[in-house]
């Protein structure tokens, strides 16, 4: 099979031929049809991300879309011929960036039938990191005030829709070309971070996408959660703090697969790039300028 394979940090994203995965019990193999790109995917081929987790040569990627080609024994939830989209393996190699994966049946679920596998695969990491900050961490209530940095971005647009579709009142932060995109998906109040701070809005709930932000938005009791590097810093004493890392949930998939089948969650993909261009599209997100999300496309 076809797959982007990295042999040394910081080095070329090279497209080669490499033996074809087979299902251990429990695991599926999936034809990828496309494959998500996200920041910790840069960061990992320049060797910090998840490139602890690596080692050489390994394919990069971890957002999968495509079609369940082989089950192995025991698997009991999915066929062959079923279409699926996962983050399977995280933070350990999913080796997304290849014609092929193969992982547990559970890392998976199935795709939402209203999106083609392109929209699908922008999906996985970054609509479960929102889902596990909004809901299973913080628990986002109806009324309660959330400010998320960056919320035009991979994360940010999807858990501005998620925090909206659970009653909250949305403030983003946002270069001012993305403002008109962000209030179309949702959000209440969009805020331009390069013109001043964000502080004295009293959140209840502040998700963190940028890193080093600070706390001062939020309300005595209220929750701030670092996004990615955590909280790594003294924070004031009167709030509670989280860190969070992404992790495989196929309840968590079929919880935004519904939120898609309902119209309430919309992936906005920027670009998409054939398999071999993997480079390109690392080049264009770490421009940090996207709005939504870079696929790759295997077919």
């Amino acid at each position: 099979m076809r797959a982007i394979i990295q042999n040394e940090f910081g080095g070329p994203l090279t497209l080669s031929d490499v033996p074809k995965p087979a299902p251990l019990p429990t695991e599926v193999l999936v034809r990828v049809h496309a494959a998500g790109v996200n920041p910790v995917d840069w960061k990992t081929r320049a060797g910090s991300g998840m490139a602890g987790m690596q080692t050489f040569p390994f394919i990069n990627g971890w957002d999968v879309s495509g079609v369940v080609e082989e089950v192995g024994f025991g698997v009991t939830t999915l066929k062959p011929g079923d279409e699926v989209y996962g983050m399977p393996w995280f933070p350990r190699a999913a080796s997304a960036y290849a014609e092929y994966v193969t992982a547990p049946s559970r890392h998976f679920a199935k795709k939402p039938t209203s999106l083609t596998h392109v929209e699908a695969a922008a999906l996985p990491l970054a609509a479960l990191t929102a889902w596990q900050i909004l809901v299973d961490t913080a628990d986002v209530q109806p009324g309660q005030k959330v400010l998320i940095t960056a919320a035009g971005g991979g994360v940010g647009h999807l858990a501005v829709q998620i925090a909206k579709a659970h009653g909250a009142y949305v403030i983003g932060t946002a270069r001012e070309p993305k403002h008109a995109f962000l209030k179309e998906i949702g959000a209440d109040e969009v805020i331009d971070y390069t013109k001043g701070d964000y502080a004295g809005n009293d959140v209840d709930l502040f998700v963190d996408l940028v890193g080093g932000a600070s706390p001062d938005s939020v309300r005595p009791g209220g929750l701030f959660v670092g996004v990615p590097s955590g909280v790594d810093r003294p924070i004031r004493g009167d709030i509670r703090t989280s860190p969070i890392l992404v992790e495989p949930d196929r309840a968590g998939l079929r919880a935004i697969a519904a939120l898609v089948e309902s119209g309430e969650l919309k992936v906005h993909v920027d670009a998409t790039f054939p398999l071999e261009d993997a480079g390109k599209a690392h080049a264009l997100g770490e421009t940090g300028r996207t709005q939504g999300k870079i696929v790759l496309e295997t077919l």
